[in-house]
């Protein structure tokens, strides 16, 4: 009986195994089709005498990743057509029974009679883990690549298919809850330890152990099944239930700010599902989810870190037509912080890389930054010995330009000087020549200006990476003026074989990111100026949904550094760029008090060598006021920080320097962090509407100044009604 996405076999004992195996694709998802052939398979192993039980495995290298998000996306489609035609009611029925629809399939598998075994070979994510926590025997391949979880929060969304459920019956409370708060990837050994799988063994064994236990088994049924059950925490209304529950509350309140629907939905999906049978409890559990699946919060967070991510990461924006690029050997420019980090990246993913530095010391220095990276790896058990030998072989560090030969790629990362990337471009490219593709790691200096010391400026490109390079996921591409496809094709490329993010933004100081996270910071430092006392401002930027205060923010990036670009922009574009009240924040925090940031151990903040850090006194001096915080509107400090990064990308699409509004949100969440809930700093306008948004952009301009003013292409969109991604699908469709 094999379907369109899962073969079908019964063995001699009358065990069947069901492969899935989605034609076409590289990995197996959960689409309409491949649920309605599930729900085929079941009914016929629960239905067909002669068939014993079954084992669920994946004919692919990976299991599954879990549900295409796109098909959620349909079904809100399908909401809107069904309200118009018969209204909201008969909408939600119907959105109701068919969000449900997986849950009681699974729930069908779990509790007809018959043993079904998971024989997980790879990677189960979501969806396709709540299969697996349906069945009743769990197996995973003892392999570096085999990871199992629920990571839907992390797309503003909760396991709506029994995950919930089933995990806090398999685990105590505290530990599910923070398992599905936090939508870790497990891998097999901590999977079993935590009970969420029963056994680990050599992928070539799964299936024949899978069947030999459903064989052993015939009569298996879920723990939770069992009328004399017991949740490992005990019951919710009990003395150990009241040591769980007020603080998770609290715990969770915490951490989100009550900004993401998706966590909450959880808590009460556990906390209510615990204190009733499996069957009512997968029931509340669908209720929440369809509660949530219909929130602005999960429409705007699939959109941006799902679809638009997975549409970048695979190259939406990579020129037609380009040849392929080959990468083997590529070389960096700089091996200090920035430079090691690129180098560390590139090795890891396979590429040969030539570490140039001013000296044989610094160079070496530099690649020490890689041992010191992948030993940590190690230490952590992700990582072997092996592989650190190996990436280290890859890295070749000199003080000799001589060393590039042969490379098809050169990334500048030296200091943020015109000259001393003048300078180490020339030098490159006397070993290298024009044709090879030369890649500027600037995070302010604007490319047509540093092209203008390349041999052939259609081949130099910008490629601006965050830092730390190791763990920051987006890299922002830069387009000079007379920059060429074949260079864009390759910076693509590279980004892609380090496994990256890119976003395709045009010419200008500090290009998007930057510009859009000054705004951030120099907002806090006009708060501070104001007299808002600093853990203020820290602390409601995080409840605005930023994941680190700007103060905290900025003695990261360095205070110092801020300084340098405030002078380096009078000096370019007179002192009228310059904010005075910010210059004489940062004027006395580097010149006069030598605060640099975490760097010296001493910024906004205090960094002593052992405890937390601390706001240094020091700041309301320099501000000479102080207003008292109860009188002060957190809703409007909230707005200010939003709308300043908001509006600046705004200016960014109007401008030309960022044509495409899933990189615009794209690159804010993955660059800055800005509040994913909102899925980014053009989805934050288009979720508010345009006209409001500029009602209340106007408010804030006659109360704080003009930096609040929206600009004419943003009232226009106001004023007919459109919004940023409605533009971009007209002009798609055109």
């Amino acid at each position: 009986m094999t379907t369109q996405n899962f073969r079908f076999d019964v063995d001699a004992d009358g065990v069947a195994l069901i492969t899935w195996d989605m034609p076409g694709r590289a990995m197996n998802v959960l689409t309409p089709e491949a649920i309605e052939d599930l729900n085929e398979l079941v009914d016929k192993v629960a239905a067909d005498a002669a068939i014993k039980g079954a084992v669920v495995t994946s004919g692919k290298a990976t299991f599954s990743g879990g549900a295409d998000l796109t098909m959620l996306q349909g079904l809100a489609q399908e909401y809107a057509r069904v309200a118009k035609a018969e209204g909201e009611e008969a909408a939600m029925r119907v959105f109701f029974d068919r969000v449900r629809q997986l849950s009681l399939i699974y729930r069908k598998l779990e509790s007809c009679g018959k043993p079904f075994a998971a024989a997980i070979n790879g990677v189960c994510m979501g969806g396709a883990f709540e299969l697996a926590l349906a069945c009743h025997y769990r197996i995973v391949a003892d392999s570096d690549k085999a990871r199992v979880g629920l990571p839907e929060i992390k797309v503003g969304l909760f396991p709506g298919a029994g995950g919930t459920q089933r995990v806090a019956r398999l685990m105590p409370t505290p530990d599910a809850l923070q398992m599905l708060f936090r939508g870790d990837q497990l891998k097999p050994a901590a999977a079993k330890k935590m009970g969420l799988v029963h056994d680990v063994a050599p992928a070539d064994e799964i299936v024949a152990r899978a069947r030999e236990w459903v064989k052993a088994n015939p009569g298996a049924k879920a723990p939770w099944d069992d009328p004399k059950f017991k949740a490992p925490s005990g019951k919710v209304f009990s003395p150990a239930g009241m040591m769980i529950w007020p603080p998770a509350n609290a715990i969770l309140r915490r951490e989100t700010y009550d900004n993401y629907p998706a966590a909450k939905a959880i808590l009460a999906s556990v906390f209510e599902g615990l204190q009733l049978p499996i069957d009512l409890a997968l029931a509340v559990e669908s209720r929440y989810f369809v509660k949530i699946l219909r929130s602005k919060e999960a429409a705007a967070m699939i959109r941006s870190l799902f679809i638009s991510k997975g549409e970048l990461d695979k190259g939406v924006r990579r020129p037609a037509g380009a040849a392929p690029t080959t990468l083997h050997k590529i070389g960096v420019l700089g091996a200090g912080f920035m430079g090691a980090g690129i180098a560390y990246v590139a090795a890891s993913a396979g590429l040969e890389v030539a570490l140039i530095d001013r000296d044989q010391e610094s160079a070496d220095k530099g690649k020490a930054h890689s041992e010191k990276l992948i030993s940590s790896q190690i230490a952590k058990g992700r990582a072997k010995s092996a592989d650190r030998d190996a990436l280290l072989a890859r890295i070749h560090a000199s003080a000799d330009y001589a060393t590039l030969k042969g490379c098809d790629l050169v990334v500048e990362a030296v200091f943020e000087d015109r000259g001393v990337k003048k300078e180490a471009t020339e030098k490159a490219q006397a070993v290298l020549g024009g044709d090879v593709i030369f890649a500027s790691n600037t995070s302010t200096l604007p490319i047509a200006s540093l092209a203008e010391s390349a041999q052939k400026p259609e081949n130099f490109i910008g490629v601006h990476f965050f830092s730390p390079v190791d763990k920051m996921m987006l890299v922002e591409v830069i387009m000079g003026a007379k920059t060429g496809a074949r260079a864009l094709a390759t910076a693509l490329d590279f980004v892609r074989a380090i496994k990256k993010t890119p976003i395709v933004v045009n010419d200008c100081r500090g290009f998007f990111v930057n510009r859009c996270v000054t705004n951030y910071m120099v907002e806090a430092h006009k708060m501070l100026m104001e007299g808002v006392p600093p853990a203020m401002i820290d602390n409601v930027a995080r409840m605005a949904g930023m994941p680190v205060g700007p103060l905290a923010l900025n003695d990261e990036v360095g205070v110092d550094l801020s300084w340098k670009i405030l002078q380096a922009a009078k000096k370019d574009l007179g002192p009228q760029a310059v904010d005075s009240d910010q210059e004489k924040l940062i004027e006395a925090l580097v010149v006069k008090e030598q605060r640099f940031g975490r760097k010296n151990g001493k910024g906004f903040y205090d960094y002593p060598a052992a405890g937390a850090k601390t706001l240094w006194p020091g700041l309301a001096k320099i501000a000479g006021k102080t207003l008292d915080p109860d009188a002060i509107d957190v809703q409007e400090l909230k707005d200010r920080f939003l709308y300043t990064a908001a509006l600046e990308a705004a200016r960014c699409i109007e401008e030309g320097i960022v044509t495409d509004p899933r990189e615009a949100d794209v690159g804010s969440i993955l660059g800055f962090g800005f509040a994913p809930f909102t899925g980014g700093v053009l989805s934050l306008i288009d979720g508010v509407g345009a006209k409001a948004f500029v009602a209340r952009a106007e408010a804030l301009a006659a109360k704080h100044g003009p930096r609040f003013a929206p600009g004419d292409g943003l009232k226009a969109m106001a004023a007919k009604g459109e919004s940023f991604y409605g533009r971009a699908a007209a002009k798609a469709a055109a």
